[in-house]
């Protein structure tokens, strides 16, 4: 087994008493001594917390064309965003499974820089870089820089006491400095909440880190990560995303630009579009005591419906929460209750439309 990658604020995290566990081949903190899951997650909700994501991937595409290339590979229509404004969108093989979901920010026409999932970044670049034409590299940067992603309501104020620009639209970006570091300061996160993440030179890490963290902001793992995103509804790959779970599964049609005439996984895609999915994820809330996780079977009364793909406690709304993947076929629709297999016990469950959470992102 090959040695765990390490941010470069591992020492950090240590002195911090975070609980360290292997995440997509990283070593990261899921949660803090002095705070945990539930006090993280307030946090976020309520005020600020920062995370340390450095172990997503970055890479860069650079060339005449390159906007044009990678609006010819990747779902969403890069053409509908300009120079400093950034994109949700996916990366799917031929057969319409999806490889990786990802962000990426068009510097311009000849420069656009990718963050996909840290497990699959050699993956993205490796299939970017194969169809490239001459004249376009495709780099993989993902130890060239950390991600940290400061999250919540009062993350503009916090920012803006540090000096750093906060005032720019969500999914846009500028440069800015911080200790001396050139930051990219991103409106973009993974939570809910109004929040930015600064993409930061590898080496200036620490100080940028100690600059926040001396601003009051608590640090939070990767486990709030999760729960915050699960109240909204965001996918993550290998779960919601998958080679075996296409976008019009997921509800993430809205990441694809169908009407384009290039794109991996274009001609599978409109065909299921056309014909319908066989399985479609939905929103479960519970009404009985439990807390869901994945790959728990869903029944409609005897008839085994699906499975959750996603679950956990929701902090803010103090109930168990789910994504499932139900087949079409049985007919559920929001407002109709069904059963979660918890561990041999059924417990009821309202299908519902997420976010289970308001969110706040503007």
């Amino acid at each position: 087994m090959s040695a765990l990658h390490r941010s470069p604020l591992h020492e950090r995290h240590a002195a911090l008493g975070a609980k360290l566990a292997a995440f997509s081949g990283w070593e990261m903190p899921l949660e803090y001594a002095g705070g945990g899951v539930l006090k993280e997650h307030a946090a976020v909700r309520e005020a600020v917390g920062v995370f340390d994501v450095s172990h997503l991937g970055k890479a860069r595409v650079r060339g005449a064309g390159a906007a044009e290339f990678v609006n010819s590979c990747l779902s969403n229509d890069l053409g509908r965003i300009g120079a400093g404004q950034a994109q949700y969108t996916l990366c799917c093989d031929e057969s319409g499974g999806v490889v990786d979901d990802l962000i990426a920010y068009r510097f311009a026409d000849d420069d656009v820089f990718l963050i996909p999932n840290a497990a699959n970044t050699a993956e993205v670049v490796r299939r970017l870089a194969a169809a490239a034409p001459a004249g376009l590299t495709v780099t993989d940067e993902h130890q060239a820089y950390a991600i940290l992603a400061v999250q919540g309501p009062a993350s503009a104020d916090v920012l803006g006491k540090l000096g750093l620009p906060t005032g720019h639209d969500y999914m846009s970006f500028t440069t800015a400095a911080l200790t001396g570091a050139d930051l990219i300061v991103c409106r973009t996160g993974y939570t809910g909440e109004h929040g930015y993440e600064l993409v930061v030179p590898w080496d200036d890490a620490g100080a940028v880190w100690d600059a926040i963290a001396g601003a009051g902001v608590r640090p939070c793992g990767l486990g709030a990560r999760d729960t915050l995103r699960t109240e909204m509804g965001y996918p993550l790959h290998g779960q919601e995303l998958s080679l075996d779970i296409s976008p019009v599964q997921a509800r993430s049609g809205w990441a694809v630009g169908w009407s384009k005439p290039a794109f991996w996984g274009r001609e599978a895609l409109l065909a299921e579009k056309t014909r319908g999915p066989r399985r479609v994820l939905r929103g479960l809330e519970l009404t009985g005591r439990g807390v869901p996780r994945g790959h728990m079977p869903v029944y409609a009364g005897a008839d085994l419906i699906g499975e959750t793909t996603s679950g956990t406690f929701s902090p803010t709304k103090k109930v168990g929460i789910a994504l499932a993947l139900l087949d079409t076929a049985a007919g559920i629709s929001d407002g109709d209750v069904v059963e979660v297999d918890i561990r041999g016990r059924r417990v009821a469950a309202n299908v519902v439309k997420p976010p289970f959470v308001q969110p706040a992102v503007r």
